[in-house]
């Protein structure tokens, strides 16, 4: 359907908003077809109706861009449609927002989804532990606090977090703010990244290192995306 995936079981994604408040060199949508989404909310009926349909999807995976690009209000229109559908129990946030634009954690937010009746879930995108200050770390926390679970991904980057005092770091910083460090990516090979790729050799002894150092709930799972793979691949 126009704005939705569907790649794994028991979850799908809507792709809610093409633009995004930071272009990664290393991001593999860059060259998805963002214009051919929908707009209007009731452009996305056809993209509810197929999860209407399909009682297997338990969850929707709210991505983009950055669906956080959306307003309060537009976001809570969304959600309140999903909410109708009552085979879904989970709403998953993927964002950079909270990383980038800090301030866009609003009251308004935290109370939407506070509110829901679906279980929210927030992903953020961090790669290393110097973006985790100052009011970025306020606006994770006050997530954290709200009572709604936080997950970071990171993507592992030659010249950026491959050693691991790095990766260290951003791992205890996280578990500082009380963020799960979810997953670590190995690069997409998409155009123009090819400088930012390290080895799966080398991947596996910073992993190594991190399971020396770290307690085991500030370790990530290395992973990389594999197309028509059933979920993200352990590396």
């Amino acid at each position: 359907m126009p704005g939705l995936l569907h790649k794994y079981r028991g979850r799908a994604l809507l792709i809610l908003a093409g633009a995004c408040a930071v272009h990664c060199r290393y991001c593999f949508r860059r060259h998805y077809p963002y214009g051919d989404d929908p707009r209007r909310l009731e452009d996305w009926e056809p993209a509810f109706a197929y999860l209407e349909n399909d009682s297997s999807i338990r969850e929707v995976l709210l991505s983009g861009g950055d669906p956080l690009m959306l307003t309060d209000d537009r976001l809570r229109q969304i959600v309140e449609r999903l909410e109708r559908i009552p085979h879904l129990t989970r709403l998953r946030i993927h964002t950079r927002q909270p990383i980038v634009l800090p301030d866009r954690v609003t009251d308004g937010l935290l109370a939407l989804l506070k509110s829901t009746r679906l279980t929210p879930w927030v992903v953020v995108h961090a790669n290393h532990a110097n973006e985790l200050t100052g009011d970025c770390a306020e606006a994770l926390r006050a997530l954290v606090q709200s009572g709604v679970p936080v997950l970071n991904q990171a993507v592992l980057l030659k010249g950026v977090n491959d050693d691991a005092e790095a990766l260290c770091d951003l791992g205890e910083r996280l578990a500082d703010l009380g963020v799960q460090n979810y997953y670590l990516h190995q690069l997409d090979r998409v155009a123009g990244a090819q400088h930012f790729e390290v080895s799966d050799e080398r991947a596996a002894a910073l992993m190594t290192a991190m399971h020396a150092r770290l307690p085991g709930y500030a370790v990530p799972r290395l992973v990389r995306e594999e197309a028509g793979a059933p979920g993200k691949t352990p590396l």
